[in-house]
């Protein structure tokens, strides 16, 4: 069930939210990874259109092949994506070949944000960050990544000491959540639901909010905690004029908060 209620994210006196500001440029110099694809008729909506989910699986295909292209897979194999923006700026319809360029916005010893952009040949575009952790598979924490690619990342940002700021923090609304149901192909390697699987419920729920989704509109989705295969989930939504926001909780606890609202 949706309830009704206009979504303002809070403001410090003389400052831009986050999820106002517009996504940095591509850079003219630096490391970026350059590769073409196709889009896929998985990846389409009923309307032939690419879905926020396929999206997502571009962006995180695209991060495993910068790796490769890298030679940096093996010594930096696991990675946690801790936020995701995407702004549709203008839909991508099937058929269509996509061109994706993915660079380092900001990095720390142990994350970074990485933007990968998306242009299609019939004139599509989609901007997105993510805020990337590097992860000790054995510990499950951050791990620092080597000298070598901190050095190459670091060629197309002056951030270098990127550090963590949650963007949704409103707590769960009392309306009633909807029951989302989990399937095994939704577990990754690490046990957790993935990321796409995430944007499977956007998706689902952003459907309601054409208003939202007719011009250029930003998503964005934060993880707080991990749902494990068998967890009960439900989805939460409260949607205004504004925005609509989502809640993924597990018996009352949030593990997840995600935003759809025009683009900056």
């Amino acid at each position: 069930m949706m309830s009704q209620l206009v979504s303002t994210p809070p403001m410090a006196a003389n400052e831009m939210h986050p999820l106002l500001r517009p996504l940095p440029a591509v850079p003219t110099s630096g490391h970026i990874f350059d590769i073409d694809r196709r889009l896929g008729t998985v990846d389409m909506d009923e309307n032939q259109g690419l879905r926020i989910d396929g999206i997502a699986r571009h962006i995180q295909d695209a991060g495993v092949d910068h790796l490769v292209h890298c030679e940096a897979l093996d010594t930096h194999p696991h990675w946690i994506v801790r936020r995701t923006v995407i702004d549709v700026i203008r839909p991508i319809a099937w058929p269509a070949q996509l061109r994706l360029r993915r660079w380092c916005s900001g990095i720390s010893p142990r994350w970074c944000t990485m933007r990968v952009r998306i242009d299609s040949d019939n004139g599509g575009l989609i901007d997105t960050e993510g805020f990337w952790i590097h992860m000790n598979k054995e510990t499950m924490s951050p791990s620092r990544v080597q000298d070598k690619f901190f050095e190459l990342m670091s060629t197309t940002t002056d951030e270098h000491r990127l550090r963590w700021k949650q963007w949704l923090g409103e707590p769960l609304p009392h309306a009633t959540g909807a029951r989302f149901p989990l399937r095994r192909t939704d577990v990754d390697h690490f046990g957790h639901v993935t990321n796409t699987a995430y944007w499977h419920a956007v998706h689902e729920f952003a459907a309601e909010a054409e208003d939202l989704t007719g011009g250029p509109h930003r998503f964005v989705l934060e993880y707080n905690k991990p749902i494990r295969y068998g967890e009960q989930l439900d989805v939460h939504t409260v949607g205004g004029q504004d925005a609509l926001d989502l809640w993924f909780a597990v018996d009352g606890d949030v593990r997840a908060v995600a935003q759809l609202r025009a683009a900056p």
